[in-house]
């Protein structure tokens, strides 16, 4: 049996377990049966500001308003939950470890005895698969690693054990 916990350890100020196999509820989970074919839309840092501005004054002005608590709640698609292929990006993770100033890269330890080697930078577009067709990748996972651009998804890093910084 494959383990499914994935540690990330070395220069950070946290070491972290990761869980893939509750990433299936994360509401930053990515569809990769879309995500490679989309085109990427940069959002426009300015309009954004500005329309949180505008958000922010309306505020102030009439007060906040929340809808009713039944129309919040988050429907999830039982059925692409159960049939979907999905991702998570790795810089998150990454983020709330607290890499080290002095860390320069990220390396990836596999069960093969192989490792692979990426700069922090590398590391931060790394993109951990999770699920195939709604299933766990328990066979060469817990998470199979892809690149940002799609280049590796039909030849992922497979068989991960952990995430070391240094």
């Amino acid at each position: 049996m494959v383990e499914t916990i994935i540690p990330i350890k070395g220069a950070v100020t946290y070491q972290l377990t990761l869980d893939p196999t509750v990433w299936i509820f994360d509401d930053r989970k990515l569809d990769l049966t879309t995500y490679f074919i989309t085109e990427k839309v940069e959002e426009d840092n300015e309009k954004y500001l500005r329309d949180m501005g505008a958000h922010w004054s309306r505020e102030i002005m009439e007060g906040a308003v929340f809808p009713p608590t039944l129309k919040t709640e988050r429907k999830f698609d039982r059925k692409g939950m159960l049939t979907g292929t999905f991702g998570m990006n790795l810089n998150p993770f990454l983020i709330n470890a607290q890499v080290n100033e002095g860390a320069t890269e990220v390396v990836l330890e596999c069960s093969t005895n192989e490792e692979y080697s990426f700069s922090i930078e590398e590391a931060s577009t790394l993109i951990l698969k999770f699920s195939q067709d709604g299933q766990p990748l328990l066979g060469d996972g817990p998470v199979h690693i892809l690149f940002a651009d799609g280049s590796n998804i039909d030849h992922p890093i497979k068989n991960v054990t952990a995430i070391r910084v240094q």
